[in-house]
């Protein structure tokens, strides 16, 4: 068997990382929509930690497709045995007018077996400097300036897709000049000789690709720079971001970078309206130069876990006014990674305002020490979560323009606590809808002791406590675990009664150590997150 047709086996068995998984619901504390209600107690966010051999992928020699930078503008997944990553590279280390030379950084591809050590192999699929021997995915279509990768990319897999040629999706920002740009466009905006394009692309492999018809996703509207896509319900969501004059705030107001979202039934054919998917709070002020100020970059790098969306996004702080006269529009620039939920795949909001999941390093010290770019790049491996993201030097010197790593407790973005120690404290979550199906539940937990555990009943959809499951009948939690059963003792079981709406109550008594990082009810499919 060939390299190439090894990759290509072990990718049509790639896990499903952006593949929603319905029989089972995580139920997180900062998610407010699934546990809204508490009682006495707060959300604590952590940080990442960053992985002490970062970065973990770097530049490639000069000559390579990313000698001049290796950006994670693109996707990681995991499928139980290897790590997938699409990446742009940028074969030289300069830019015209802030974009690479000839209007394209190539799709890239890498592999590794434990998310740390990549490696790029040869697909000899795209000519480059002579030859064949890079890791360049091949994009074809029709205008060719729609194949130019050149900005933000993202690769959905769905394997349960009937035609096996559009298993792999993928999304990206190409500038094709506008005369190719069947469709036009609206009047809004100034005139570009080149113009921000949505593209979408199909594949079986995940290595070749086609783009979807002969025009932009986006042709008839306005430009848009798309950065996500994922399934969610019914539709497919492209997100990004513009500004104005593209878009406004709801009474006409000019507005810096927010994040947008686009949709589609069927992948082919997408909707003109967007949706203001998220902007931070700060930017609901109208300033006189919104676009001075701190911004949203880039929409959000999406994880899909079902029921709820968890992603990360830019937390864009424009530089100062008064520049000197050879720095570029962004010397000043910094930027750390916060995080966003949605509950419907289209209204994203922070749990925290402004706290930073990823913050970057040291000013003049760490490799990470400017802004920092998300991906769609994460993974739930062993008793530990996954995030990669990458640096991005935005004054414009390819200074550590790679991609690291940053991990947590398994799930561990955020945990309940107590607010006031010496008070007991509860948490209640949504009524969870009948089901004639099994519904295991399980806790992640630290901090818990046979002397202090914490203690789970079921309320019925009137808020009162089955018998049960209640009272001295609740499950007794005493154990630390990931992802410990919950049993309650006397029915000696760890599922939710068949055919009952039920929500589930949280007892933490007072003076509790414990820590809850997440719920979870039903079964994870297998290859889940």
């Amino acid at each position: 068997m060939t390299r190439l047709s090894s990759l290509l086996c072990l990718l049509f068995t790639a896990g499903a990382l952006h593949t929603a998984h319905a029989d089972e619901q995580v139920l997180f504390p900062f998610d407010d929509e699934s546990i809204p209600w508490r009682h006495n107690l707060h959300v604590n966010l952590v940080q990442g930690e960053k992985h002490p051999e970062n970065p973990v992928l770097r530049c490639g020699p000069e000559g390579s497709p990313d000698f001049g930078h290796a950006v994670l503008y693109g996707t990681v997944m995991h499928d139980g045995k290897k790590f997938r990553m699409w990446y742009l590279g940028m074969m030289q280390r300069k830019i015209e007018k802030y974009q690479a030379p000839g209007w394209w950084r190539p799709m890239c591809y890498a592999e590794s077996t434990d998310g740390v050590h990549w490696t790029k192999p040869e697909l000899n699929l795209v000519e480059l400097n002579g030859n064949k021997k890079n890791n360049i995915c091949l994009v074809e279509g029709d205008p060719y300036s729609l194949t130019r990768v050149n900005d933000f990319l993202t690769v959905l897999y769905e394997p349960e897709d009937p035609n096996p040629e559009r298993r792999y999706k993928c999304a990206y920002i190409a500038h094709p000049p506008f005369e190719d740009v069947r469709g036009g466009r609206t009047p809004i905006g100034p005139n570009e000789s080149r113009w921000g394009a949505f593209i979408c692309a199909t594949s079986a492999d995940g290595l070749t690709w086609k783009v979807v018809g002969d025009r932009p996703m986006n042709s008839a509207g306005e430009r848009f720079e798309v950065s996500g896509l994922y399934r969610f319900g019914k539709f497919y969501y492209a997100t990004g971001q513009l500004i104005s004059p593209w878009v406004w705030h709801m009474d006409g107001k000019d507005i810096g970078r927010v994040m947008l979202a686009y949709r589609s039934p069927d992948f082919d054919h997408w909707s003109q309206a967007k949706a203001t998917s998220f902007m931070r709070p700060i930017q609901y002020i109208t300033n006189e130069k919104p676009l001075e100020g701190s911004q949203t970059h880039m929409g959000a790098g999406i994880w899909n876990r079902g029921n709820v969306l968890v992603g990360f996004y830019g937390m864009w702080q424009h530089g100062p006014k008064e520049r000197p006269k050879d720095k570029n529009y962004f010397w000043g620039l910094r930027m750390s990674l916060g995080m966003v939920v949605s509950n419907d795949g289209v209204k994203f909001r922070e749990p925290v305002t402004d706290f930073a999941m990823i913050p970057r390093g040291e000013e003049g010290k760490d490799w990470d020490c400017i802004s920092l770019l998300q991906g769609h790049a994460f993974a739930n491996v062993g008793d530990k979560t996954y995030v990669w993201y990458s640096h991005w030097d935005s004054e414009g010197q390819f200074r550590n323009m790679e991609i690291g790593l940053a991990t947590w407790r398994r799930d561990g973005f955020g945990y309940f606590t107590q607010h006031v120690p010496a008070t007991a404290a509860h948490f209640v979550t949504k009524a969870l809808a009948a089901s004639d199906e099994a519904q295991p539940v399980h806790i992640n937990v630290a901090g818990v002791t046979r002397e202090s555990p914490v203690t789970i009943e079921l309320l019925d959809d009137l808020d009162r406590p089955l018998p049960d499951y209640s009272g001295e009948n609740a499950a007794v939690i005493s154990t630390e675990s990931l992802r410990g059963a919950v049993t309650w003792p006397k029915l000696k079981s760890s599922e939710l009664p068949k055919g009952k709406a039920v929500a589930l109550r949280v007892n933490f008594p007072a003076n509790s150590k414990a820590s809850v990082y997440a719920l979870y009810v039903g079964s994870a499919k297998e290859g889940a997150p």
